[in-house]
């Protein structure tokens, strides 16, 4: 029973993902907008950014968990070639 309930919890394609990103989206920047008026100035707009750069940054790492096995294999042997040539 526990197994069915954490499936809901489970990212399963990238519609879900983009889904979970836009709501990461509203809350860091309901709480930058919170920094913002909190700590006026440089500073909270320095928190602001922060807020919604860590959403670029789980949001980039959600979708790329959420590519297909063979296409994440291939990306990564391109990558891996590009460096030895280099």
């Amino acid at each position: 029973m526990l197994k069915k309930m954490l499936r809901a919890f489970v990212i399963k394609n990238r519609f879900e993902a983009w889904a979970v990103i836009y709501a990461l989206a509203l809350g860091a920047s309901s709480r930058g907008f919170h920094y913002h008026e909190t700590y006026p100035g440089i500073g909270g707009w320095l928190l602001f950014t922060a807020c919604t750069g860590a959403v670029f940054m789980a949001g980039a790492k959600i979708l790329d968990a959420t590519r297909p096995p063979t296409y994440r294999r291939s990306s990564l042997r391109r990558i891996v070639g590009r460096a030895r040539l280099s």
